[in-house]
């Protein structure tokens, strides 16, 4: 098993029942501040495992790790994730993260650890790894890894995720 699979597994495991409590509502409140809901951040997190499933595996594949990103909030919003089912987007996501790992898991130590010079992850990473930098694709599977994190300590420190509180009329 690779660290950044079971770091994903782990990470699913812990937020999935934290998720299923959060209700309907509060699922789709956004902050004052204009930043996504609960719902949105999730949808963003199907959006990135969408985009890094193909990563992961065409990096064990090909000789380079050079990929296109996307557009998360065009992404977003075209999608309309807040008015989905909020259950279902949870479930969406942890499954499709749970294959996620079984992906990591399947990818050999050799192919995960060997450096790569051609790659993208000066763009595309959550931590940006300098582009005169060798890659690896175990790098840019462990940076998956902490943008979800991020994006879940996110929805948990969201005042009406928090609190249960409704936002003030």
């Amino acid at each position: 098993m690779t660290l950044a699979a079971i770091a994903l597994r782990k990470a699913v495991e812990s937020a999935t029942p934290r998720l299923l409590a959060i209700d309907e509502a509060a699922s789709a409140r956004r902050p004052g501040d204009g930043a996504w809901s609960a719902l949105e951040i999730i949808g963003h997190l199907v959006d990135s495992a969408a985009n890094n499933h193909p990563r992961f595996v065409r990096g064990q594949i090909e000789d380079h790790l050079d990929f296109a990103g996307y557009a998360q909030e065009e992404w977003v919003a075209v999608q309309r994730y807040r008015d989905q089912d909020w259950k279902d987007l949870v479930e969406l996501w942890r499954l499709y993260n749970l294959h996620i790992a079984n992906v990591m898991d399947a990818a050999p130590e050799a192919v995960r650890m060997r450096p790569i010079e051609r790659h993208s992850l000066d763009r595309i990473a959550f931590v940006a790894l300098p582009v005169n930098e060798p890659a690896t694709l175990d790098y840019l599977m462990s940076d998956y890894v902490h943008h979800l994190e991020h994006h879940l300590a996110q929805i948990f420190a969201l005042p009406a995720v928090a609190t249960g509180a409704k936002p003030a009329s």
